[in-house]
């Protein structure tokens, strides 16, 4: 039986991947330059202290840029485009089939407390969720399981009792290792990577309703 669904936030809940890429996109252009997307790629889904973005750009780029005013340009450009960012298709159906169903909605995520938490507030979704699970709150992240092995903690619930709905590379292998039936939703960032490992893809939340996916993760119990 099937009694927790656990997302991801960036890229699966809003695409707020896209405005972090175009945003660094839109820097390494002004220096005639190209961000590599097998750079980005590795990326996706990570905490912000994976990889020094900023020292790489610094080294290879403009080694005389200030980079506290860089940092804070940069984040102002990214909010600037992210705060617009609507709800994507079929997320809030599926939080209301989810309570309806009587599942606990957790959420796991390499992000930040504030940039979840704000961006959820935002939407009027904060109240659905039992478990938010961010940057802060674990010592290790994406694509290691710790986060959603804390979130199914909170939730009380088992590994092959959830269902996990995520949009990088990163985030499917964190919830395989983890045990948790995954469902990809890849977003325009996402769409060219691989995501075979993954139980499941859709194009959208939009695609299949929950119901249908809660007796794809029951069957591929039987397995």
């Amino acid at each position: 039986m099937i009694k927790a669904l656990i997302f991801d936030f960036d890229g699966l809940i809003i695409d707020s991947e896209s405005p972090e890429f175009e945003a660094w996109h839109e820097l390494f252009a002004e220096y005639g330059r190209e961000l590599g997307p097998e750079l980005w790629a590795d990326l996706v889904g990570r905490p912000p202290t994976h990889f020094d973005l900023y020292g790489y750009f610094c080294k290879h780029i403009d080694p005389v840029i200030e980079v506290e005013k860089l940092r804070q340009d940069r984040r102002a450009r990214v909010i600037a485009l992210t705060i617009t960012q609507p709800i994507l298709p079929g997320v809030e159906e599926y939080l209301q089939s989810a309570t309806a169903l009587g599942l606990r909605i957790g959420l796991a995520s390499s992000s930040t407390r504030d940039h979840v938490r704000g961006h959820l507030d935002r939407l009027k979704l904060l109240d659905y969720f039992h478990s938010i699970r961010c940057f802060e709150d674990t010592d290790r992240h994406k694509p290691d399981p710790t986060p959603y092995l804390k979130v199914l903690e909170d939730l009380g619930a088992k590994a092959d009792e959830a269902i996990a709905l995520e949009d990088s590379p990163n985030g499917v292998a964190a919830a395989k290792a983890a045990g948790i039936f995954c469902v990809a939703v890849p977003n325009p960032i996402t769409c060219r990577l691989p995501l075979e490992h993954a139980d499941h893809r859709l194009a959208s939340l939009a695609e299949e309703p929950l119901e249908k996916i809660i007796l794809r993760a029951t069957a591929n119990r039987g397995r």
